[in-house]
């Protein structure tokens, strides 16, 4: 964290960084919104990383957009306040999403397959994503939904009543109600729960690790593999993202999955993924599972056709002949890219149908016929 105060000139150029220039016309008033809600907002639990500024200004140092806040200003993830110098999080207490999945929603195929878990969402995002699923949650405060009122000691009670012993955050950008998801997750690991978590990824170094310590699992959504696409269809640069990647992997002991949602004409050029893949095997080993998702219409950019089913078997391919020993389909069903394959004997292992087993041969991760244990956490 730098103790540099970062007047606006130097602000709007970590944006013009991290965001490619777009939005930049608008001025700052265009990134930093006012700190305006349908409702009462309830400012109970500051933000960490964080530096105080002159003029009762702050800096936020969860994600690399680093912004600065005048008093009543919110971040571009709309969840963080500047109240009267010091900033709050408009996302706690609040989620917009609590209700049971399969873990394979996640995705998740390599961690406790068959279980359940308690998916818990709030408003926000420090992305922009032009095709997000859920954008009417994620593009929204927290406060302008219908929200539960649930404190991470209540999110617990809620998983145990329902007989679950996994708590996930995932449909809006975990990053973005950072503060709550650690309370959460730290409550949940003191009831002997597990904790699964998917991300974009788009998060400082420090506030990740210090949240992975009380985490099982990440499934990371790696949009693409240019700076041109993520600039253009996120808002954000590629590199924080993969130095996140890099950083649960390497300094962490949880769980890691990949998922590439295949967008046509955005990110299905097969150099790029192929690029992608390589990058994978370098970094990651061969044994991360990357699962390739189909695109489907949605939002900004409704005027797609979905992810032809030939296209995400050819990012299957390319995946497999880059050395990865575990690659997905997801997002079309029936198809048999859903299934997991032992890597030495090809013997099927597990058969799925969309996200539910219908047959599962393993015992306690290894291959009956041939003996090989899979990567993955099984029991």
């Amino acid at each position: 964290m730098s103790g540099d105060t970062l007047d606006r000139r130097r602000f709007l150029a970590l944006m013009a960084r991290y965001t490619g220039g777009a939005c930049l016309a608008c001025g700052l008033d265009g990134l930093i919104s006012p700190a305006l809600g349908s409702g009462p907002v309830k400012f109970t639990r500051q933000v960490e990383y964080v530096e105080r500024l002159a003029d009762k200004k702050v800096q936020c140092f969860v994600c690399p957009l680093h912004c600065i806040l005048a008093p009543d200003q919110t971040c571009p993830c709309r969840t963080r306040t500047n109240v009267d110098g010091t900033l709050y999080t408009r996302a706690y207490n609040n989620p917009c999403i609590v209700r049971p999945d399969p873990i394979e929603k996640m995705p998740l195929l390599h961690f406790r397959p068959g279980s359940k878990i308690l998916t818990v969402a709030i408003g926000g995002c420090n992305l922009r994503c032009l095709y997000c699923q859920n954008w009417e949650e994620s593009q929204k405060r927290p406060d302008e939904l219908k929200t539960f009122d649930l404190s991470p000691e209540q999110a617990v009670a809620e998983a145990k009543k329902k007989k679950i012993d996994t708590i996930a955050f995932n449909y809006t950008e975990t990053v973005a109600f950072l503060e709550y998801a650690k309370d959460v997750a730290t409550a949940a690991k003191k009831a002997k729960l597990k904790v699964v978590v998917g991300t974009s990824a788009f998060i400082e170094p420090k506030p990740l690790l210090d949240f992975a310590k009380h985490v099982d699992a990440f499934v990371i959504s790696l949009k693409g593999f240019d700076e041109d696409f993520y600039h253009r269809v996120s808002g954000v640069s590629l590199e924080p993202i993969l130095t996140s990647i890099k950083t649960i992997k390497k300094e962490t002991k949880c769980w890691l999955e990949l998922i590439n949602v295949v967008v046509p004409t955005y990110n299905d050029n097969p150099a790029t993924i192929e690029a992608m893949c390589r990058w994978i095997h370098q970094n990651l080993g061969d044994t991360v599972p990357l699962h390739f998702a189909r695109f489907v219409p949605m939002y900004k950019l409704a005027n797609l056709p979905q992810t032809p089913v030939q296209t995400l078997e050819a990012a299957c391919d390319i995946g497999r002949k880059a050395g990865l020993r575990f690659v997905y389909t997801s997002n079309i069903s029936p198809h048999p890219g859903n299934n997991t394959i032992c890597p030495d004997c090809q013997q099927p292992l597990i058969q799925r149908l969309g996200f539910k087993i219908l047959d599962n041969k393993m015992s306690k991760g290894t291959c009956p016929k041939c003996h090989h244990r899979l990567p993955g956490v099984w029991v």
